[in-house]
Parts: structure tokens; C-alpha cells; sequence
């Protein structure tokens, strides 16, 4: 297992570079200066990621702290990006994969049900998480049940670490989400292949989908996070790690959670061929980011973010915590006009 990062110039954002992560350092590799482009050529000469990394991992060595704290002549990246080409990135997840966010679902969209007396309620949501935990872990070679899959965007609503994160003028609210995400490269032939993962922050509006669930597509399309590091040849069997809000420098709200095939109703595997059966996400030479689910949420206690505030996400083994401040944009009071061509 290694992991990188993706680095550019504070003074010249077209010089960039992918590093190695050597606690407490960074080492600059030679000959590459994306991992799209590092893993572009892996693909090609059929060599591992991690060989090709070990092997080029030669140039300039930087502090790490310097870095991450904002002192250096370098800021971090999005740890996997489509240099020029956003729109060949594209970002999705899964929901449902997880007993703890399958409890927050169902308590959010018990409202939409009516209950008999002394009924049990039972929502949609609540019934596809039964499903995962019956069909989501197939044998080696079989097909398991669908699960529930939302896209979010292409390669522009993903912010590096440090940046904000806007609740859009649209939304009624922005909430975090704890998770890790898979990174994936589609080859010149079509094939899918998984470069690694990061942690991730899926921010979505829970405010809105709690009116409805079929309100979940809409409260999707907004700005997410990834990073700082990508994970090459991670354990993703059982991953714990933490999340916390904090408020003018005080931490409001934090939870222990935990991620990783042991801790949800789905594997990997159903879930990559669920989101790969696709003929249209095998567009050669895209790029895939692809979250795997939340344990928790900030929404299912009562927390409502504010301008200002800092979210921070932790997974044991990817490296140091992505954070993000949260920034309100103001709020849209008169419709999109669309001009006609008629």
C-alpha cells in the first residue's frame, strides 16, 4: 500500500506534481505530474501503480506539515483529477450501504408513510438496505442485488481539501458526509480500473430529501471533497475513523464511525459491477469517483451547519484528515431565466 497526493504551485497553477507520502515527508515523483497521467501509462504497460510510484519516486523532497498547514510553495489537489478535461471525471455514490445511515434514512422518511396503529413501518429505504443485507454479498462470480446509486456531478464540484464546500443559493441545507470513495480509470478498450481510494466528504442537502426521498437525485448535485491522499492497495475489509463539526474553534459535534466491506450490507465487488453494467460508465479514458456510503450524519442529531463552519473526516490508513470549511452562497430569490433561439 502507498499513498499520494496531488500538488500545485502557489505561484504558477500550471506547475504540478504528484508526490509520494513518506511521513513526514512528501517526495516529488519524476516524469509525471497527474496520477491520471501516472495512471494512464500503469494501464498501458500493464505495471502496478505501486511499482510505478516506488520507481519514480526520485525528484524533491518537501515538508509534509509545511504543505498540509499552508506554508509551502505548494497547495494540495484533489488527489485525482482530469487535467483540462473536467467533464471526463465523473462523480456518483451509493446509499444504503451502511447500518447506521439506513437508520438515519428511516427515521428522516417516516413522515412519508402513514402508520396504522400498531403497525410496523417499514420505508422504501429501509427495504433496500434489507435487500443489500440479503442479495448485497454474491459469491465470487454471481451477480448480487442492485443497490441504490446517485450521481453528482462531473469533475468540477470536486473541491481539494481546505476549500469550501457552498450550500448552493437553491438548497434548503448542507450537510456532511463521512465516507471513502473509489477511484477509477476507464482504459482505451473500456475495461474499468480502480487506482485506489481517499476519504472523502459527499455533501449533500438533507433538508430537502427529508421532504421526500424521491427529492435524494436533487439533494445530490452540489459540491463534494476528496482527499488529501490516494490510497494504492488499501484495506478496505474494516476501516474505523472519526468525523467532527467545529464551531468558531470548538468542536460541536463528533462521531466514531467505521467503513469497509465488514461494516456494510454491500461488497465491494457488487457494488463496482452494479456501477460499471453501465455501457456509458466505461467511456474510454474517463475517470470515475465513486462513494461507498455514510455511517452518520450531523442532519440525524439535529446539527444544522453555518457559514464558517469546519468539517473534518478521518479513516485509519488514508492518510491525514480531509477538512473543509462550509460557505453559504446567497440565497436565489428569482428564477433561472432560459432565452430562446426560436
Amino acid at each position: 500500500m502507498v499513498r499520494v497526493v496531488q500538488l500545485v504551485k502557489v505561484s504558477d497553477a500550471n506547475v504540478r506534481c504528484v508526490a509520494l507520502v513518506v511521513e513526514p515527508h512528501l517526495r516529488c515523483l519524476a516524469g509525471v505530474t497527474s496520477v491520471y497521467e501516472l495512471a494512464q501509462q500503469c494501464v498501458r504497460e500493464a505495471k502496478s501503480m505501486e511499482t510505478a510510484v516506488l520507481a519514480l519516486a526520485t525528484g524533491e523532497t518537501l515538508s509534509y506539515d509545511d504543505v498540509y498547514e499552508g506554508r509551502a510553495a505548494w497547495w494540495l489537489m484533489t488527489p485525482i483529477d482530469v487535467p483540462g478535461s473536467p467533464s471526463k471525471l465523473q462523480v456518483a455514490g451509493t446509499g444504503l450501504t451502511h447500518l447506521g445511515s439506513a437508520k438515519e434514512r428511516q427515521v428522516m422518511h417516516l413522515a412519508e408513510k402513514p402508520k396504522a396503529a400498531g403497525a410496523t413501518v417499514v420505508t422504501d429505504s429501509m427495504q433496500m438496505f434489507q435487500w443489500g443485507v440479503e442479495q448485497g454479498r454474491p459469491a465470487d462470480g454471481s451477480i448480487g442485488i442492485a443497490p441504490e446509486w446517485f450521481y453528482k456531478g462531473d469533475g468540477s464540484i470536486v473541491r481539494a481539501p481546505f476549500e469550501a464546500l457552498e450550500i448552493p443559493g437553491h438548497a434548503e441545507d448542507g450537510g456532511e458526509e463521512a465516507e471513502v470513495a473509489g477511484v477509477y480509470l476507464i482504459s482505451d478498450d473500456g475495461a474499468p480500473y480502480r487506482i485506489g481510494m481517499a476519504i472523502g466528504n459527499e455533501f449533500s442537502d438533507h433538508k430537502f430529501e427529508r421532504r421526500n426521498y424521491l427529492n435524494l437525485a436533487g439533494s445530490k448535485l452540489r459540491m463534494c471533497s476528496l482527499g488529501p491522499e490516494l490510497v494504492i492497495g488499501a484495506d478496505f475489509s474494516d476501516v474505523p475513523g472519526e468525523v467532527r463539526i467545529e464551531r468558531a474553534g470548538a468542536t460541536i459535534w463528533e462521531r466514531k464511525i467505521a467503513t469497509g466491506e465488514e461494516n456494510m450490507c454491500h461488497n465491494l465487488a457488487n457494488l463496482e459491477h452494479h456501477h460499471f453494467k453501465f455501457d456509458v460508465h466505461r467511456q474510454p479514458e474517463s475517470v470515475h469517483v465513486h462513494y461507498f456510503g455514510a455511517a452518520a450524519l450531523s442532519f440525524g442529531d439535529g446539527i444544522v451547519l453555518q457559514d464558517g463552519d469546519w468539517s473534518e473526516v478521518h479513516f485509519e490508513g488514508f492518510g491525514r484528515p480531509l477538512r473543509n470549511v462550509i460557505r453559504e452562497a446567497a440565497k436565489i430569490d428569482t428564477p433561472v431565466s432560459v432565452r430562446s433561439l426560436a
